[in-house]
């Protein structure tokens, strides 16, 4: 057998000789463990084991929970039997579901029509201000402070369908109305999108003044340079530069719209005649409207069935969006 000798054997190179001398230096799994027990590991750990004992017991908990029991005829009152897909299929098979499903999708239509522009222009007309930005930025994020219920029953007040009701005494002025608002089929889900766009609209204001105010200055003044109006500002300068703002907050309004429960529940209770019926109502009508303590696996198996379209929906969405948002 030949030996080749030290002095004929073929020269290391460079990035060899390093990747050797990584090898040698790399510390052993007992090194590791020991380096990690000295800069203060366990210290480490234990002050982020409640952390994360609350997130596994309040979050994650009451998923897999509530994914058993989408499988189980349960009242919580009674021992739950296990019944399979039953729960899914006895949804599907529910006429109420039809129903929801389209007042749902009306509800979101109406709030991107409505909530999701004027948003956007009160944050472009605020930026323009120069005096007392501060003072109309608190006026427009009022309506998020005020408790739901509060702002529930003030417009409730203001809905009143009688000639005398606040809104119908403003629309006499012009000659118009009264409407019947919401006693009526047509006009209940129109006025709950309008009760809903001024509740949350002040939180999506103050994201698009943050926003507007990393816009670089120059960029205005070379459009006014080059002629350009108020309009051609906004249209060529501004939105460009909101661009990723605004994908995110049309992704959550879709979110938000789609889990619609607070204005129906306190203005209609899902009517008149279930014209304002949506799909967190109906899993609120399985599981708290029913006899014996309400039906929870159907309520669950709803549930998570808008839970599995709306994560199918972001997915499709940000991929779609991946260029222009970085574009």
């Amino acid at each position: 057998m030949t030996q080749i000798s030290p002095s004929t054997a073929p020269p290391r190179t460079a990035d060899a000789a390093a990747t050797i001398d990584r090898a040698v230096r790399a510390p052993r799994p007992g090194r590791r463990v020991r380096d990690w027990f000295s800069r203060g590991g366990v210290s480490t750990f234990v002050f982020l084991l409640p952390l994360l004992f609350s997130f596994v017991f309040f979050s994650w908990k009451p998923i897999v929970d509530s994914a058993v029991m989408a499988f189980q005829e349960t009242n919580l009152l009674t021992v739950p039997e296990w019944v399979g897909f039953e729960n899914f299929n006895r949804v599907l098979q529910d006429p109420l579901l039809g129903t929801a499903v389209v007042n749902t999708l009306y509800f979101a239509l109406l709030a991107l029509l409505l909530g999701y522009p004027v948003p956007l222009v009160v944050a472009v007309l605020m930026s323009e201000v120069k005096r007392a930005r501060g003072l109309y930025s608190a006026l427009a994020y009022l309506p998020v402070v005020v408790p739901p219920v509060v702002s529930a029953l003030l417009w409730k007040f203001f809905y009143d369908a009688s000639p005398t009701g606040v809104f119908n005494t403003i629309l006499g002025w012009f000659g118009a109305g009264p409407l019947p608002w919401l006693q009526d089929q047509a006009s209940a889900m129109p006025s709950l999108v309008l009760f809903a766009t001024w509740s949350a609209a002040g939180g999506t204001i103050i994201i698009y003044l943050a926003a507007l105010v990393g816009v670089a200055p120059e960029l205005y003044d070379a459009a006014e340079v080059d002629g350009a109006g108020v309009w051609r500002k906004v249209w060529h300068v501004t939105m460009p530069q909101l661009r990723g703002v605004l994908l995110v907050t049309f992704i959550l309004q879709i979110i938000g719209t789609a889990q619609v429960f607070l204005e129906p529940f306190l203005f209609t209770g899902g009517g008149p005649a279930n014209s304002t019926m949506t799909v967190l109502l109906l899993i609120y009508k399985y599981a708290f409207q029913n006899s014996l303590g309400g039906d929870y696996g159907a309520a669950t198996a709803l549930s998570i069935m808008l839970a599995i379209v709306l994560a199918i929906f972001s997915i499709i969405y940000f991929r779609l969006t991946r260029s222009w948002s970085t574009s």
